[in-house]
């Protein structure tokens, strides 16, 4: 799909008929299920529309242009037959150079820093089209025409990656005519709606991570000062909470993996996490359905997110879901490697392969696949996949794992003040429009982040917008529901069924999942 004039014309047609089609339909005539699914329809038909007219980050935003990153995903996929992927990918970048031509054509007075990255992320895309690509031409089924014309394709792809790249390092970087990355406050919220599809607004939600993060510090104290003789023996405690706070974190983080076996700590934990679920019975896992930690492809660096989960969606269900982590930079110096694995400390770590593997995001996404309701599925909501992967974090130590200490806990207060300022952090960049300066310093000093962590967190909210409150978002409204539901169902709750129910719903909003919830109780 080339992404020019016509094409966008084409979309807004499609959009609009749409729309006029499920306008047809009384809510109040179809199942609680197919409700929900008219609301996401709905809310996902004017959220492109938006998107296009309002907030046309098709001009601003250079990033989105990346064919390394779609040719990617399919050369990795192993559901269908090496031949017939390598067919769909003939077919992707058969119109390269007019795909790219169109991007250079949308591109008007992006911001500074979209631009840098769609350079780094593109430079990451030209290693698709290398020699691991010719090689799988090479060794397929193809016919001998077929490889002669994917091997020219390839080639011209290259060409006009590189076009693009030279084109932004020469034309788009020298004029200086770049917009700036904040929102505002009018599209923040309006993108939050869209977006999260909240029961709260987002200056209500902004208001209750500022109640939360209070709620953390006074936690964090209270372990802190348990901790604090273990780890001090004889030495008085700082009299300042947040000094004390930080001594104890600084002393547990010096515990961490070592900078080259990284990835390989987070591969040897993921059978600790299963085994856990199986034996604390939380919920049903399928063994059948293979999770792959792999190093982050180079077409994915550079957006902040140091791991992340790429998952096959409903018509790919049989294929591997990756556990994409990012391996310490080779130019990074010693102590900014030391900065970031003192953040991934061993404490720490467990917390993030909970939070991405198991039972957060791959368990989610495995049960999402499995949800009658494809709308639901395909339409995934944010909120909904991030913050169950961040409940799942509390619920795992609410049911021991880490054995209740004070270290794990102190530790995960940390994690959650980090979930907690995201949300702060977005609202603050992109409303209140706080300096780089004070940004970095409201991670570091009140959510004990290492500063190569703050660096990265402050890069991520200003490439995304409304994405960081998600993580809060859907927390707090899971825990609100389940808490709900355990006062109606008093010593009857039980909590692998309301996991299993949960998550049977596909990744539809929270607000949506509750109405289901409250209605079959």
């Amino acid at each position: 799909m080339v992404p020019d004039s016509a094409q966008r014309q084409r979309e807004a047609v499609f959009y609009t008929r749409q729309l006029q089609a499920l306008g047809k339909f009384a809510p109040d005539s179809l199942s609680p299920n197919n409700q929900i699914d008219h609301h996401l329809l709905t809310n996902q038909l004017r959220a492109f529309r938006w998107y296009a007219d309002t907030l046309r980050d098709w001009q601003w935003n250079p990033a989105q242009y990346n064919l390394g990153a779609s040719v990617g995903d399919l050369l990795a996929g192993r559901h269908y037959r090496l031949d017939r992927r390598l067919r769909n990918i003939s077919d992707k970048i058969s119109r390269a150079t007019l795909y790219y031509a169109a991007a250079k054509n949308n591109i008007r007075q992006p911001t500074r820093e979209h631009t840098q990255l769609a350079i780094r992320q593109n430079q990451g895309g030209l290693a698709v089209f290398g020699a691991a690509l010719a090689d799988s031409v090479r060794k397929s089924g193809l016919s001998a025409k077929e490889k002669e014309v994917m091997t020219e394709r390839i080639a011209t792809t290259r060409l006009a990656i590189q076009s693009y790249i030279d084109f932004l390092q020469k034309d788009v970087l020298p004029a200086g005519a770049f917009r700036n990355f904040r929102l505002g406050r009018e599209l923040f919220a309006e993108k939050f709606n869209y977006d999260i599809q909240s029961r709260f607004s987002a200056e209500e939600v902004y208001q209750k991570a500022q109640q939360h993060k209070a709620e953390l510090l006074h936690d964090m104290g209270r372990r802190a000062a348990r901790l604090h003789p273990k780890y001090f023996p004889g030495q008085p405690a700082p009299a300042d909470t947040l000094a004390l706070i930080a001594k104890v974190i600084n002393q547990l983080t010096l515990k961490h993996a070592p900078r080259e076996g990284f990835v390989d700590a987070v591969k040897r934990q993921i059978p600790t996490l299963v085994q856990f679920v199986n034996d604390k019975k939380l919920l049903t896992q399928d063994p059948s359905k293979p999770l792959v930690v792999r190093e982050t492809p180079l077409y994915m660096r550079g957006s902040g997110a140091g791991a992340s989960v790429s998952a096959p969606g409903p018509y790919d269900k049989g294929a591997n879901t990756y556990y994409n982590v990012e391996p310490l930079p080779k130019e990074w110096t010693a102590a900014q490697a030391e900065s970031y694995l003192r953040e991934y400390n061993d404490y720490t770590l467990q917390i993030l392969n909970i939070h991405e593997a198991i039972p957060g995001h791959y368990t989610q996404l495995v049960y999402a696949n499995q949800s009658p309701s494809l709308v639901k599925s395909i339409f995934g909501n944010g909120a909904m996949i991030e913050g169950w992967a961040v409940y799942t974090e509390r619920m795992m130590l609410e049911n021991g794992y880490g054995n209740n200490s004070d270290e794990m806990w102190l530790l995960w207060d940390k994690w959650n003040m980090r979930t907690t300022l995201n949300t702060v952090l977005d609202h603050a960049v992109h409303v209140d429009n706080i300096s780089k300066e004070d940004g970095i310093k409201l991670l570091m000093s009140q959510g004990f982040q290492e500063r190569a962590e703050a660096e990265g967190k402050w890069l991520r909210a200003t490439l995304s917008q409304v994405q960081l409150s998600s993580y809060f978002t859907g927390y707090t409204e899971i825990v609100a529901l389940r808490e709900e539901l355990k006062s109606k169902q008093g010593s009857s709750f039980d909590l692998k069924a309301f996991n299993e129910q949960f998550l049977s719903y596909g990744s539809a909003p929270v607000k949506y999942i509750r109405e289901l919830m409250l209605r079959s109780k």
